[in-house]
């Protein structure tokens, strides 16, 4: 699955920059409210989606690629990038309004649901 070997570099770039712009301003003791302020977790909870949710695709690409079982991947394929893509997103729109929190069921249960798929085709090869 190539297309989740891209997502996940470049989930990995934007685990950077989304540590990097932030982390010009974290010196500042009452930034976004402070440390333990909703809108900072938030903000650092995106960074680190980034990079788990990047992981988990890099993994997938490789594994499927190594035992040969790139046929019939698909839905896995769809629901870690949409992880990959809504994590993130949701975070940030968290940060914004903490309205959004209500949606988190929507990545973790993509991700959740492609990692159970492809968890099941390893196991029933």
């Amino acid at each position: 699955m190539t297309v989740n070997l891209y997502a996940a570099w470049i989930g990995f770039l934007l685990g950077c920059l989304a540590g990097a712009i932030p982390g010009l301003f974290f010196h500042g003791e009452e930034w976004l409210g402070g440390y333990t302020s909703w809108r900072r977790r938030m903000i650092r909870l995106a960074h680190v989606a980034f990079f788990g949710i990047g992981i988990i695709n890099l993994g997938f690409s490789l594994t499927a690629v190594t035992l040969d079982l790139e046929a019939g991947l698909r839905a896995t394929s769809i629901l870690l990038l949409a992880g990959a893509v809504l994590m993130p997103a949701v975070c940030y729109l968290s940060a914004w309004k903490p309205a959004f929190r209500h949606l988190f069921f929507i990545p973790a249960t993509s991700v959740t649901i492609g990692i159970a798929l492809f968890t099941w085709r390893l196991l029933t090869q």
